[in-house]
């Protein structure tokens, strides 16, 4: 699954199915293995066939589904993949293929919906132990740039002041010399940042970012 942060709102690129089963229905991109494919070249080639998209920030597999009844065809066991995009590139799709809010899907074919809401679940948890947030932003943002990625992501809202506080003290961001263009309300213009790093890197693996109101956080946990 493709995932990208669009108008402050985490989005799942979705392609309108022609044939049963679940014709009419959206699904997931993807595709049939070739006899001597792996998963990883089976995966770009039906991206770039589907949706001509081949600028992904981050990749990793997601989990196998193997439920029995999953396709009405028969036994078909599928290994799902999450792809991260980020949030200046806006990649041609054809017209049987949009992008759809991750918490308000259309009809979806097979068990689609329920590996897109995993998929997000397990963005969730990355963006509290990793730096993958680096794989939704360009190279340079504002932290009001971040805080809009991290809220879409994370379904609550963010301190832009804790989020800044808690990425420099872990060294995950380091300023820029950079100012963002003025905008048109006028104003002093924001600094530009950096990932220090455009890899994924644990940061802290007992970090634990909360929503308001659930209470204290572990001791030694960092929220936002």
């Amino acid at each position: 699954m493709v995932l990208q942060v669009r108008n402050k709102g985490l989005r799942v690129l979705l392609w309108r199915r022609a044939l049963e089963p679940f014709a009419r229905s959206w699904s997931l991109p993807g595709g049939s293995l070739g006899s001597a494919e792996r998963l990883g070249s089976s995966l770009s080639r039906h991206l770039a066939t589907k949706v001509d998209l081949t600028d992904i920030g981050f990749l990793e597999q997601l989990e196998t589904r193997s439920d029995v009844d999953r396709d009405p065809r028969g036994r078909v066991v599928a290994t799902a993949y999450v792809a991260l995009v980020s949030t200046d590139l806006n990649p041609a799709v054809p017209s049987d293929t949009a992008w759809f809010p991750v918490d308000d899907l259309p009809p979806t074919a097979f068990d689609h919906a329920s590996i897109i809401q995993s998929g997000r679940e397990r963005l969730r948890a990355k963006l509290t132990y990793t730096n993958v947030a680096y794989a939704l932003v360009p190279g340079n943002f504002t932290i009001a740039d971040l805080r809009d990625v991290y809220e879409a992501c994370l379904g609550h809202a963010v301190s832009p002041t804790n989020l800044q506080r808690v990425l420099l003290r872990r060294g995950i961001i380091v300023p820029t010399d950079l100012v963002a263009s003025p905008s048109s309300s006028g104003g002093r213009p924001a600094m530009l940042y950096q990932f220090s790093e455009r890899t994924l890197r644990v940061t802290d693996p007992f970090a634990a970012f909360r929503p308001p109101g659930l209470g204290a956080r572990p001791k030694g946990a960092s929220g936002y």
